[in-house]
């Protein structure tokens, strides 16, 4: 591990392999810890969160005292980012979407909504501490629904573009707090709105019929883990790993990776500034697509599963590990004031926008829960908030169908418009 002193203090640098090796130690640590702490396994804190939060609390303590500081080489955690994001594109048939189109628009629909709302509810603040109206984006749905990547993007343009003086510094730091906020909150809140409406769950009668409870049912799976992955979705009886179907499904997400990265690229060089997975995400769509209509290949949801899996959780793990705590820590006292309205602004929007609407039961439950995750942080840290609750009380097939489509992609371009239009009324 290089080393250089820095500001009075050794700076530690993470290579890209080191890096790795620390998430997937954390990520079992995580797992270890629910096995341990029933807390984590009563209010749906996630493995990946568990783990990382350790690290980045150890590394913000050292640094805020001046012992010592990091950095981390994000290389391989962008790569297991767009791999996710490419297992999304994979899955996102357009038979699925003609099936479900209804209840995919009307929560793109609410989510575009609440990122309107998300920067409208900063905008009073602004004006209260006299600063900049844009600044209220910046804190808004940018970094809220937008998350890390779109942060350092529109941070940087409102700098260059705009003159925003602390534009990306403060958008990062509100992404911080936002992903680590939505991490937490989603599953305890799925977890309190089950309790409250007494909600049926898939696995309502098996509890009953055993008189085991969900936190004792819980707290013995995760006893017994022994895969990779916390919440595996794929069901080893009916489904055996082979390596020729594993490395076509790979092949054909860093096939997507590669041409997705140039149309990034190119996005970018026509002015369109939108975070970096899309492209990759967007051509995974084309080829499940193209797959499907013409039946000349097929991939393997199955494969894809597993992948995706195996890459949410490496990501989230490594990209909390590397979280640069102490910037929440000189965060403006109107920016702190913006996070506690995000917050409540959210879980208020989770049970009266997307809970009671749609259909008040177990299913618009997880959904809520994973709104508050891509509300808040981005949609990785919703599928994990979501898994966790699914793990304890069963699967939401509805509920993992919408959120990524409309999370991971739909969501992006409506709040990419949202943020532009809304810029331009100030500028």
């Amino acid at each position: 591990m290089e080393r250089v002193f820095i500001d009075g203090m050794w700076q530690y640098k993470v290579d890209m392999l080191q890096a790795a090796a620390l998430g997937a130690i954390m990520y079992y640590f995580g797992i270890w810890m629910r096995s341990k702490v029933s807390a984590f396994v009563k209010y749906s804190i996630p493995a990946p969160v568990i783990g990382g939060l350790v690290i980045a609390i150890a590394t913000a303590v050292l640094q805020a005292k001046g012992i010592a500081s990091f950095a981390f080489d994000g290389t391989l955690q962008r790569v297991f980012m767009i791999f996710f994001f490419c297992t999304v594109g994979m899955n996102a048939s357009y038979k699925l979407v003609m099936k479900g189109g209804v209840i995919i628009i009307a929560f793109w629909a609410v989510s575009t909504f609440i990122a309107v709302l998300q920067n409208a509810a900063n905008f009073p603040i602004t004006a209260a501490f006299g600063l900049d109206p844009l600044m209220g984006i910046i804190a808004g749905s940018v970094p809220m629904i937008g998350g890390l990547g779109t942060a350092g993007a529109f941070g940087a343009l409102f700098e260059d573009e705009y003159a925003v003086k602390g534009a990306l510094s403060a958008g990062i730091a509100c992404a911080t707090f936002g992903m680590v906020a939505g991490s937490i909150l989603g599953g305890p809140i799925g977890e309190w709105i089950i309790k409250l409406h007494k909600l049926i769950t898939p696995k309502h009668d098996a509890h009953k019929s055993t008189k085991e409870t969900p936190l004792e049912a819980e707290k013995t799976r995760v006893e017994k883990e022994s895969e990779l992955t916390q919440d595996s979705l794929v069901d080893e009886d009916e489904y055996k790993v082979s390596g020729p179907h594993l490395m076509k499904t790979i092949s054909w997400i860093i096939i997507a990776s590669g041409i997705g990265s140039a149309v990034s690229y190119y996005l970018k060089m026509a002015g369109i500034t939108l975070p970096p997975y899309l492209g990759a995400m967007m051509v995974a769509i084309i080829i499940r697509n193209i797959g499907d209509k013409t039946e000349i290949f097929e991939i393997d949801t199955k494969g894809i599963d597993i992948i995706s899996d195996i890459t949410l959780g490496l990501y989230i793990t490594m990209a909390i590990n590397s979280l640069q705590l102490v910037q929440l820590v000189n965060l403006a006292m109107p920016l702190m004031i913006m996070m506690a309205v995000q917050i409540v602004l959210i879980i208020v929007a989770a049970y009266f926008l997307i809970f009671l609407p749609f259909g008040k039961n177990y299913d618009s439950t997880v959904m809520a829960s994973g709104l508050i995750g891509f509300g808040l942080g981005a949609t990785p840290n919703a599928l994990v908030c979501m898994q966790a609750l699914t793990a304890k009380y069963g699967p939401s097939a509805k509920a993992f169908f919408v959120v990524p489509i409309v999370g991971a992609f739909l969501v992006d371009i409506s709040n990419a418009t949202v943020i532009a239009i809304m810029a331009s009324f100030f500028r």
